[in-house]
């Protein structure tokens, strides 16, 4: 019987991750490939192919997380922004460089700002105006509207962000400029504020118009080339897309609105391990992904990602910080998660004091790492694992990718050790003890700095790399158990086939919480939701396959900024939800202040089939993990040095096998290290269970 597959491709800077799931047998494929950076699409469509030629099946479904537009913005991968123009109110010109007056660096007397993406000769103003109540005060003349329309062709313009004040209120003249524009300039995309962002704060609704009418051009393209490469492939299998948000959309939909795909690779893991704590019973998650390039952390609290209702493309990040003003924010929903230069393949090196720093450049995929032999002379954290024994010669791809200890040696006690008098193993241990403490930051950030203790939180670690250090952090930050799922280092991917579609709507209300009823507030949600169903029905959907979540952006009145909070039942509900909230993450609440409604967001999920994994029953534990040990190798360990390892082969650890640090587990697509003092168990699901002194 021919296997029917469900594939989900997750591309990162290092590794094209694949995963395909036979729904007829209930098999999962793995593959792990190269990336290949010049062109993203010919790694997606060359995994496939090689999946394909391996194992013939239907394909019914393709799911693909991309970063195309974060590296757009970043300039990486040659890409080039499309040549784009700006129509606005009239007075409204140079909202793009003025911003929000914010300085990122304040004692910075070189700092410059991000350059506008649209320059100044491109910015157009229009006479019309609508004012916060939604009345239009002058509507647009459509002469001159299509004299704009001749300029704008004359100079070449691509892409169109049509972006009027308070167009959230009432967009009619903007919907009539939009259409004239789209009608006389064929040639070019057109995207309206309304469609992308239609909420208050002029700033950030133009910055994400403008983004996300710059993307569609590359996305529509990227999409374009990607089909047509799986179709000479004989693939004709739809291709859904991540957002940013974790859920899934369309590729039609992902054209119209890129700006929500920006981190949609990120997302997939945060996405994994939701579904993974439905699974286990666990409702306090700690998501640790460390990959080739970068390493991210973000938090799940009872089986719902947390989220974040802006982000900054393009921006600077300090210690996984996002720099505030460093980049063009998009405001759509995306999974909270904090990112350091903390992969495999960051580059260690010595600055002109003599100091150890590690990123934040990365080897990435070519040439990589010195051990993988294809040229690279900067020693990694890779090499540190090579060198100190934890990563064996077979560990990468089930051996496909052969790793040299050799040339790991000899770049770090060039690059490092020698120059500063130590011997490779204090040079590799010292190598991964700062690369840990970046990470580290990340962990902080998405706990402590949001309001949780980290302690009260399992750690879910995944990623090519991610199994080999997250006890050490964990161990650190005081994190006391950690999960290893299986097949960590494609575990992203399987995110890709465990997500639902998502479709968000949203609507500015500026309104104080005392002045509406829960009757008035029902009704405005009902409105959503007629809109928001229509939209997934036309999608495909039907009322049984939907989920919709009701959410109120709250805060006090005279704040700037905003709390998301879920409503369930009533008004007051919610406002009390609010100031527990409040005071979780800023340390009080005024509960005699008045609060303000921003707006309101519902999110319609869309539910699709996904792989089920079944907990298989737990073998005697008396027998130990003896016959799944494949060989003793020295491991270097800090302060204990040199220690006789017993290295263990993953797919042979049954439910109830147990085994005490230290330890090393390989399998196809990752490497876990247990240290000393730690102890691993195999659950049910397979999952390897690591714990402090036990």
């Amino acid at each position: 019987m021919t296997a029917r597959l469900k594939i989900g491709i997750d591309i990162g800077g290092t590794f094209t991750d694949l995963v395909a799931f036979d729904e007829r047998t209930g098999q999962t494929v793995l593959l792990k490939l190269p990336s290949t950076p010049h062109d993203p699409s010919e790694g997606a469509a060359g995994a496939i192919e090689a999946l394909i030629a391996a194992r013939p099946a239907d394909i019914e479904s393709i799911a693909h997380a991309t970063t195309i537009g974060t590296n757009l913005f970043l300039g990486q991968m040659g890409l080039n922004l499309p040549r784009g123009a700006l129509v606005t109110t009239e007075g409204f010109r140079d909202v793009l460089e003025i911003g929000r007056q914010r300085r990122p660096e304040s004692y910075d007397l070189f700092f410059e700002r991000p350059r506008p993406l649209i320059p100044r000769s491109l910015r157009f103003t229009v006479e019309e105006r609508t004012n916060a109540r939604g009345e239009i005060l002058k509507s647009p003349d459509a002469d001159r509207i299509r004299i704009l329309a001749e300029e704008l062709r004359r100079q070449g313009v691509e892409a169109i962000a049509v972006v009027f004040l308070h167009a959230y209120a009432n967009p009619a003249n903007e919907r009539m400029v939009r259409e004239i524009l789209a009608r006389e300039c064929p040639g070019a995309v057109v995207v309206a504020s309304h469609e992308v962002d239609p909420t208050y704060r002029e700033y950030e609704r133009t910055s994400t118009t403008v983004v996300n009418s710059l993307l569609v051009p590359v996305v529509s393209r990227y999409l374009e080339r990607l089909v047509c490469r799986l179709m000479e492939r004989g693939v004709r299998a739809p291709v859904h897309i991540m957002r940013s948000s974790g859920g899934l959309a369309t590729a039609s939909m992902a054209v119209r609105i890129p700006a929500a795909t920006i981190e949609s690779g990120p997302a997939t893991g945060v996405t994994a391990v939701a579904e993974w704590g439905r699974w286990v019973n666990r409702d306090r998650l700690l998501s640790f992904d460390m990959g080739g390039t970068t390493a991210k952390a973000g938090l799940v609290i009872g089986g719902v990602p947390q989220m974040v209702p802006e982000y900054e493309v393009g921006g600077k990040a300090h210690a996984g910080r996002l720099v505030k003003g460093s980049g063009y924010p998009v405001r759509y929903p995306f999974v909270d998660l904090a990112e350091v230069s903390g992969g495999g393949g960051t580059i260690a090196w010595l600055d002109e004091g003599g100091a150890l720093k590690v990123g934040p450049v990365s080897a990435g995929a070519d040439p990589g790492p010195v051990c993988y032999g294809k040229g690279g002379k900067d020693p990694t954290v890779t090499d540190a694992d090579v060198v100190l024994g934890r990563l064996g010669p077979r560990s990468l791809s089930g051996g496909a990718v052969p790793i040299s200890p050799e040339l790991a040696a000899a770049a770090i006690e060039e690059r490092i050790a020698r120059p500063l008098g130590m011997s490779i193993p204090e040079a590799a241990c010292g190598i991964l003890e700062i690369v840990h403490s970046h990470m580290m930051r990340a962990v902080r950030l998405v706990s402590i700095e949001r309001g949780y203790d980290p302690r009260d939180f399992v750690m879910v670690a995944f990623g090519g790399a991610g199994p080999m250090h997250a006890v050490f952090l964990a161990e650190a930050i005081g994190i006391p158990e950690v999960f290893i799922p299986p097949h960590p280092g494609v575990f992203s991917a399987l995110g890709l086939l465990l997500a639902d579609f998502r479709h968000d709507v949203v609507r500015s209300i500026l309104q104080e919480a005392s002045g509406l009823t829960s009757r008035e507030m029902n009704s405005f949600f009902l409105a959503m939701e007629k809109e928001g169903f229509a939209f997934m029905a036309a999608e495909g959907f039907p009322p049984e396959r939907i989920r919709a979540e009701r959410h109120l952006a709250m805060r006090y009145r005279g704040q700037s900024y905003e709390l998301t909070v879920p409503v369930e039942k009533s008004l007051a509900r919610a406002v009390q939800r609010f100031h527990r909230r409040h005071r979780q993450v800023y340390g009080f609440a005024s509960t005699d202040e008045r609060v303000e409604v921003v707006s309101a967001h519902l999110v319609l999920w869309g539910g699709r089939a996904k792989p089920r994994f079944e907990m298989r029953p737990i073998t005697s534990p008396a027998a130990g993990a003896g016959s799944a040990m494949m060989e003793m190798r020295p491991v270097f360990f800090a302060p204990e040095g040199w220690m006789p390892t017993p290295v263990y082969r993953r797919d042979r650890l049954l439910p109830g096998a147990w085994f005490d640090g230290p330890a090393v587990v390989e399998e196809y697509d990752a490497t876990t290290v247990v240290p000393p003092s730690w102890s691993a168990t195999v659950d049910g699901f397979s999952n390897l269970c690591l714990k402090k002194g036990t």
